[in-house]
Parts: structure tokens; sequence; C-alpha cells
């Protein structure tokens, strides 16, 4: 009976982070599996919500001018070709040995989520001193469209086989990479994450592997959500996404700690 509202609830709070910093698939991915015994129904599901909540932000961030026009199309075909690949890994896996792939998966990124959240506050001296700008790496401003092609694949193969935590490995990247501040990187993260979920979700819901009545509920928290994320990211600039970035590791990495020994 509070299955739904419960994981409407999470798929709310899912898009609006998810929209900020990234990390959103780390609330739904494990409040579906909880929900759904068969790993591939729930990570389906899971797709099959957060395209919309992706999408939704990526045109709040398009129509605001941050996303980098040049490396749109590449980025976003590249990430749908690399999902759709990692979406057939995972339909071809049994249950039994992917769920604890998934739980495994699960750890790996809550903890790179928390020791980045740790190291974060460290970054400056003062607090209210703006970070310095990121320098580019030499490769990606002698080939940016090679170098955004590449990073599209990798993580788009990873986000159809699993998926939590893209978005925040793309901005890491995007900052690192290209050299993006927080808010650029985070709208052009969210050409490869719409990308992806699209063409897994259009995987999972040729395989039936989608149960769309847990998914199109969610579907409309998530879409809320990611609008007003996006809209907050947009306003709040990079201080916000920063905070937004620590408490969501500080909080998954709690919750996952507690599943584990709660023994659920």
């Amino acid at each position: 009976m509070f299955v739904l509202p419960l994981l409407c609830a999470v798929a709310l709070a899912a898009g609006l982070i998810d929209a900020i910093a990234g990390g959103g698939g780390l609330l739904t991915v494990p409040a579906l599996l909880v929900a759904i015994a068969d790993p591939r129904l729930a990570l389906g599901t899971n797709k099959g919500q957060a395209v919309f909540g992706s999408g939704a932000s990526l045109l709040s961030f398009v129509r605001a001018g941050r996303v980098d026009k040049k490396r749109f199309w590449p980025t976003f075909l590249a990430a749908g070709l690399g999902s759709a690949a990692g979406a057939r890994a995972l339909l071809a896996a049994r249950p039994e040995v992917l769920r604890p792939i998934v739980l495994v998966l699960l750890i790996g990124v809550a903890i790179f989520f928390a020791s980045r959240g740790r190291r974060r506050p460290k970054e400056q001296s003062k607090p209210d001193a703006p970070p310095p700008a990121p320098k580019p790496w030499a490769i990606a401003e002698r080939r940016p469209l090679v170098t955004a092609v590449v990073i599209a694949l990798v993580i788009g193969a990873y986000d159809g086989f699993f998926g939590p935590g893209t978005g925040t490995f793309l901005i890491l990247l995007y900052t690192t990479v290209f050299g993006d501040d927080l808010t650029r990187a985070t709208a052009n993260a969210k050409v490869a994450n719409f990308a992806s979920n699209l063409a897994a979700m259009v995987s999972f819901a040729l395989a039936g592997r989608i149960d769309f009545r847990l998914a199109l509920p969610m579907a409309v928290a998530q879409a809320v959500g990611g609008v007003l994320g996006a809209r907050a990211a947009v306003k709040g600039g990079e201080q916000l996404i920063r905070s937004a970035v620590l408490l969501v590791s500080l909080a998954l990495a709690a919750r996952l700690a507690y599943q584990l020994l709660a023994g659920t």
C-alpha cells in the first residue's frame, strides 16, 4: 500500500539531487531492489523513471544556455551507444549472479562519494573563496570531440549496466579533463546522462524488464525533481552544487552502512 508513495518520494528527491550534483540513482536503485526481487527488472524500472528526470533537467539547462553545443551531439550519440551495450550485458546476466555484483557496485560507489565529500572542504583555505579554475588536459584541448566521445562511451556503458553515480562521475570528468566549472559540468553531464538513460530504457522496455506501474508515477516525481534541481543549480551556482555533493555522499554512505548492519 505504501510502496508506491514511498518510491515516488524517493524519485522526487533523486531527481532534485541528480540535477544538482548527480547520484540520484544511489537513492532509487536500492529502493527498487527492495521492492522488486529481480535485479534486472529493478534496474530496468529505474531507467524507465530516471529518463524523465534527466530529460527535464537537461531541458532546463539548455534553456539557460549552460550546455556546450559543440559537444552535444557527439556526446549524446556516444553515450547512447555505450548504454545500449551495457544494457545488453545486464540483460544477459543471471539474476542470482547479478544481485551480489550490484550490491558490491553500490557499496563501492557510495564509498567513493563519501571519500570525495570528506576531502572537499580542504580544497579551499577560506570558506567563501572561489575555487581556482581547473586547467583542461592537453588531449581535451587538442581533441575535444574525441575526448568527449570516449568519456561518453565508457560512462554510457556503465550507466546501461548499472547506473548510480553516473552524473557525478561525468561532473568529475568534465571539471578535471575539460576544465568546466561545476555549473557548466553539471549541465553538460545531463547530455550524456539523458542519452544513456533513454537508450537503456528502450533496451529494457523491448526486453520486458520495466514495471511501468512503478516507473510511470516515479517518472512524474523524478521530472518534477529534475526541473527544481536544475533551476536551483543555475541560480545557486557552484557553492550549492559543492554542498549538495558533500551532503549526498555522507547521507548515502550512512544509509548503506545501516542496510548492511541491519541485514536488509
